[in-house]
């Protein structure tokens, strides 16, 4: 590093707003700190992550972003690394520039374009961007470093390059949404496996490695946070808090590199066998199988089929998968679906202010409070996220409603110190029958009794200015167990991706109170009618099943597991006939720019 042995890394996790590109390069400038030498944001950092469609709306040219952050600060006068989507010849990258001050205006020092492009599960970036075509390292005037965007990360090889080039820090710019809040860990389980990640790249190569994680919430996607900082033997050196925007400063000395290299010479045992892997990474890529190597490949790559041709690769050797609740389903496993309720309720939290205040524009809800656990838990945690007196919790009772379910409601609003409506929807609903409709099931009431209410709370938040705020679960959406465009309607809902028995588990830790969480769980549009009797199974049964079929299980592996099969089928009956109820309407496509498919933008955009 030069003749410089030491610097001050500074990691600013920050919030930016969906596609307010100028907006949040104002943002990246003020949260620029003293005392540092080096400011690294995180991926996407100007824009946002999922922009999907406008990609090209919010790129920006390397000019440009020279111009957007104007003149280095005074007293703040440090590099920066920032992410952004780059306006190349080809297209739209997924870019991390690296800027020194030189004068009064930044100058780009490098710039890395992120290699690997997740296109799996919720990520979509090879859709939408080119990948890049290099990884290098670069020099700065604090000495020679590399940069990495998030996926890059994990693949051991990118990190390898740098190092071999001299790198003796690597900055990475991430944006990886929260994902996993089970028992087992005090973040959410992507940030360990980020740990495992940085760790171990650190340690391989005797380097630094900061790692810069966005922090908000896009779309109902919750950035955590909990950016980090390792040492180049693999310990943490420092870590930011979780859903919170924050400048951590962190102290590195290079002279420790030598001695964690010379105790674990693993990047030189590296630079000695590469020349001979080189010709082996070059057979492997070229998919040599020629009878030359074929006994040698036979060693290494699995079985060999003597009947298979030049350029045939074997059979790939048996997958060999650990059991256990982790990831194999067992009937008897009652904590599989066990989270940590704190955790759940921080980010829950951070959900609802980001969505409603931050992204919306908004300060109040409305809730339709049904005396069941499910309004409940959403009016507990909207009143510790927004205050009490911007939450507002409706009853809307109908003459077939169970007295309990009114006093329930009164007894949860009263419990978090909501604003209390009650508004009757009786004779709205009995106007609409008596005069059109006097032979109506009991079943097409309810529906009609559940829709009313919606339309009473769209009412209420325009008188209100508020957001209407959802309460259905997950095992309800899968099972299709609700009254279309009526429980669904709110535009955002915090336990939507929470199955109900996890429902209970953090109603408890909330404290709504018992009445509430140990009755049985009922819609209350029929009088007595319990979800298990419409449903046939109870929440504690299904909830296992269903994750496991969201996991790609089916009945028949499901019943050799030990689950019953009725019980299986039943589960799979119903989530595979209501796909439907958890799409928007389908339009007929007769053009290629038609909405949601050829025509993209999230819904926060």
């Amino acid at each position: 590093m030069g003749n410089s042995q030491s610097l001050r890394v500074a990691l600013c996790q920050v919030k930016p707003r969906k596609g307010a590109v100028q907006a949040n390069a104002a943002l990246v400038r003020e949260a620029l700190p003293a005392g540092a030498d080096v400011a690294v944001f995180p991926e996407t950092v100007l824009s946002g992550y999922f922009v999907e469609g406008a990609a090209h709306e919010v790129a920006l040219s390397r000019g440009r972003l020279v111009q957007l952050l104007g003149s280095p600060p005074e007293g703040r006068r440090c590099d920066v690394a920032i992410g952004f989507y780059e306006r190349g010849r080809r297209g739209v990258y997924n870019s991390l520039a690296y800027l020194a001050p030189a004068g009064s205006r930044y100058e780009i020092v490098h710039v890395h374009r992120k290699v690997f492009l997740p296109t799996y599960g919720l990520f979509e970036e090879g859709r939408f961007i080119e990948p890049g075509r290099e990884v290098r390292a670069f020099d700065t005037r604090f000495g020679r470093m590399g940069m990495l965007i998030c996926e890059d990360l994990w693949h051991s090889m990118t990190a390898s390059v740098l190092a071999l080039d001299g790198a003796e820090l690597i900055l990475s710019g991430c944006a990886s949404p929260a994902r996993g809040f089970s028992r087992a860990t005090p973040r959410p389980a992507n940030l360990d496996e980020w740990d495992r990640i940085a760790a171990r790249a650190a340690k391989e190569h005797g380097v630094f490695v900061m790692v810069s994680q966005l922090a908000g919430s896009e779309g109902g996607k919750l950035f955590p946070g909990g950016s980090s900082a390792w040492a180049a033997d693999g310990t943490l050196l420092e870590r930011a808090p979780l859903f919170a925007e924050a400048c951590i400063i962190i102290p590195v000395d290079f002279d420790e590199i030598l001695r964690v290299r010379t105790e674990s010479p693993f990047l030189a045992d590296l630079s000695t066998a590469l020349p001979r892997l080189r010709r082996s990474l070059d057979r492997a890529w070229m998919g040599d199988r020629s009878p030359a190597t074929a006994g040698r490949n036979r060693l290494t790559m699995g079985r060999h089929d003597p009947q298979a041709g030049d350029g045939v690769p074997p059979d790939p050797a048996p997958v060999r998968v650990r059991k256990g609740p982790a990831n194999r389903p067992d009937a008897s496993d009652r904590e599989m679906l066990a989270i940590d309720t704190e955790l759940v309720e921080a980010a829950l939290i951070e959900f609802i202010r980001e969505e409603v205040t931050r992204q919306r524009g908004f300060k109040r809800v409305v809730i339709g409070v049904s005396g069941g656990v499910d309004s409940a838990v959403s009016l507990f945690l909207a009143c510790r996220a927004l205050g009490p007196g911007n939450v507002f919790g409706f009853r809307l009772p109908y003459a077939t409603s169970s007295p309990d379910s009114l006093e329930h409601a009164r007894l949860a609003i009263t419990a978090c110190g909501a604003e209390e409506r009650t508004v009757s929807i009786t004779e709205a609903v009995d106007g609409y029958v008596e005069a059109h409709e006097p032979d109506v099931s009991a079943l097409r009431r309810g529906n009609l009794a559940a829709r009313l209410r919606s339309v009473v709370l769209f009412d209420q938040s325009a008188k209100l200015e508020a957001l209407p705020l959802g309460t259905g679960n997950k095992s309800e959406r899968l099972l299709g167990y609700y009254t279309w465009h009526a429980d669904d309607s709110p535009p955002i809902n915090p336990l939507g991706d929470l199955f109900k028995t996890q429902v209970w588990q953090l109603a408890r830790h909330l404290g709504v109170p018992t009445e509430i969480v140990d009755k049985p769980a009922s819609a209350d549009l029929i009088r007595g009618v319990h979800d298990e009797d419409e449903l046939g199974i109870s929440y504690h049964r299904a909830d296992p099943i269903l994750h496991w079929l969201l996991k790609g299980h089916d009945v028949d592996s499901l019943e050799r597991l030990g689950f019953d099969r009725e019980e299986a089928g039943i589960v799979w009956h119903r989530l595979s006939s209501t796909h439907w109820k958890r799409q928007l309407p389908t339009v007929a496509l007769l053009s290629d720019s038609a909405i949601g498919a050829s025509y993209l933008r999230p819904v926060d955009y």
